[in-house]
């Protein structure tokens, strides 16, 4: 069994600053990685963590001003979002699992799933 729990969600203006942050228990699997979904768009991956040696991957919308990272117990893993801009506007969720090498930003290689945390970004 797995539970992820994402909090750190919120409001804020265009140019601002957001941490999310992912509690993990249970069972421990290689990846942590962030998602996100808009209203009527698919869920885009965000960023992902291999948890044993930091390894961190990005997608090109977000390198630059989203970090990932994970505390020292590697139970929690933290999404620091900077520079915020309107369309970051979105449900935020945290996901673990075993991705193939190719597909650490699919959401279908991520078996584990938290409730999401929305983020939204005025103009």
């Amino acid at each position: 069994q797995v539970q992820l729990v994402e909090s750190g969600g919120g409001s804020v203006q265009a140019g601002g600053s957001l941490r999310l942050s992912c509690a993990a228990s249970g069972r421990h699997y290689a990846y942590m990685a962030w998602f996100r979904q808009a209203p009527g768009q698919e869920r885009e991956g965000v960023a992902a963590l291999h948890t044993e040696y930091d390894t961190t991957y990005y997608n090109d919308a977000v390198e630059g001003r989203f970090f990932i990272s994970q505390n020292n117990a590697r139970n929690t893993v933290y999404l620091q979002m900077t520079s915020l801009k309107p369309e970051d506007t979105a449900m935020y969720y945290c996901a673990t699992g075993v991705p193939v090498a190719s597909r650490r930003l699919r959401s279908e290689q991520y078996p584990y799933w938290g409730q999401g945390t929305q983020v939204t970004v005025s103009s």
